[in-house]
């Protein structure tokens, strides 16, 4: 099994990609936008989509949006085929993509909005946090991507303040500013202990001179 970004060569599996989404909403019930291939080929053409192979079959997917201008990045179309399913094979997707959106785009705010618990699981592993509908962008082409969903009524009914998804979104700079204050912590607490071993080391030595 091998995670890679995707390219031109795995166009071949789009209309598979784009069937098992649609499978996969119509098993859970719950809202998730369709996509086409056409669209997915865009995606693995940019170099913004990752696709998880068993030699030369099909497990999974993902693909990257930029919103607002690079702004906002969303990782999207999150799959993994039936056959590969329960054995972590999203969690390790989710990881790849992610990671690459951290990659492409450095600056920007990456968000999710699912009504999955087990993405919002992965999702706070990596550093989300869960937001209100206006923290994320206000492309209004983003929004349009979700007229497809069985929900979308509750969207429109909300002015897009609230859905049935939940919103989710990793902000870099703030990670900075925690690892920042992790810094000055780990720093203080070192200072701490070594002057406590100073301490020590300075007793045990008039210790040994009486």
């Amino acid at each position: 099994m091998e995670i890679v970004i995707a390219n031109k060569s795995h166009s071949i599996y789009a209309e598979l990609i784009c069937e098992t989404i649609a499978e996969a909403a119509k098993v859970r019930g719950t809202g998730i936008a369709k996509r086409q291939p056409e669209y997915i080929i865009t995606k693995m053409e940019n170099g913004n989509a990752v696709i998880a192979l068993d030699g030369d079959k099909f497990a999974g997917f993902c693909y990257i949006e930029a919103w607002s201008h690079g702004k906002f990045v969303a990782n999207s179309g999150l799959i993994v085929h039936p056959d590969y399913r329960n054995i972590g094979l999203a969690k390790q997707i989710k990881q790849v993509i992610f990671h690459h959106s951290r990659t492409k785009f450095p600056e920007a705010k990456v968000f999710s909005i699912t009504t999955g618990l087990a993405v919002m699981k992965m999702n706070s592993e990596l550093g989300y946090k869960p937001v209100t509908f206006s923290e994320l962008t206000d492309d209004p082409t983003f929004w349009k991507g979700c007229q497809t969903c069985k929900n979308f009524d509750v969207l429109t009914r909300t002015e897009q303040k609230m859905c049935l998804c939940t919103g989710m979104l990793y902000d870099p700079s703030k990670q900075k500013d925690k690892k920042q204050h992790n810094h000055i912590y780990d720093k203080k607490v070192w200072t701490r202990l070594k002057n406590i071993k100073q301490s020590m080391f300075l007793k045990k030595e008039k210790k040994d001179e009486q």
